[in-house]
């Protein structure tokens, strides 16, 4: 069994590897062995050939006949996933949505852990939060070089938050994940994921609009 990667991984499949991630977990937990591809699309809402297209991407898992370990094949997702082994994570502004990241006991079960907290407020310095101490940010590329971190998670006002940028990469960073209501820019061999929360709602906003307009466009005819 092979889990290379393809040369470019579609957003898309990216977004599918999570949702199988966490349906194999589930299925494993409930003393799940053996799952065919087509009981898995069933499950998932999907297809088995665009399963079978996905896992190929990566080499294939499946036994001829057998169809797929769920265990196996939820390690070798994780691999993919590179979540088989612990992440750590700082998280670079103390407010509302950095504290309840902090406190989120999800994430170690995952993979990762929050290591350490970094805010501006002297207010908040020195208080824990989930268990993870908040620092000064004017400490924090010496903090980060003594105690160095996978992933930095911004949740600071936008207009401070591509200034972070620059002293976390210098600390190590190789990845970030920016919940400032801005889009941040970084050098290419450092991954950005720009997360705005309010577009998820404009999505669900339009789908339950697209579902009314549907609904009555069904009633027009009937009538």
């Amino acid at each position: 069994m092979t889990n290379r990667i393809p040369e470019r991984a579609s957003d898309a499949m990216m977004r599918r590897l999570p949702a199988y991630y966490r349906q194999l977990t589930e299925l494993e937990s409930i003393g799940f062995i053996d799952l065919s591809s087509k009981e898995l699309a069933r499950r998932m809402g999907l297809t088995d050939s665009q399963i079978r297209h996905d896992f190929n991407a990566f080499g294939g898992f499946g036994r001829r006949g057998r169809g797929y370990n769920v265990a196996l094949l939820r390690r070798s997702i994780g691999d993919i996933l590179d979540i088989n082994r612990k992440h750590k994570l700082a998280i670079v502004g103390a407010g509302n949505i950095g504290r309840a990241l902090s406190m989120y006991s999800g994430f170690d079960s995952q993979g990762f852990h929050v290591s350490v907290l970094f805010d501006n407020d002297p207010a908040l310095v020195g208080k824990k939060f989930g268990g993870v101490r908040v620092y000064s940010v004017s400490n924090m590329t010496k903090q980060l070089q003594k105690n160095p971190v996978d992933i930095a998670v911004i949740t600071t006002p936008a207009d401070v938050a591509q200034a972070l940028v620059e002293p976390l990469v210098a600390a190590g960073v190789k990845g970030i994940w920016n919940f400032a209501a801005v889009d941040l820019t970084g050098p290419e061999d450092v991954i950005i994921s720009n997360v705005h929360l309010t577009d998820q709602l404009m999505m669900l906003t339009f789908r339950m609009h697209e579902k009314q307009v549907m609904e009555q466009k069904s009633a027009w005819v009937q009538e």
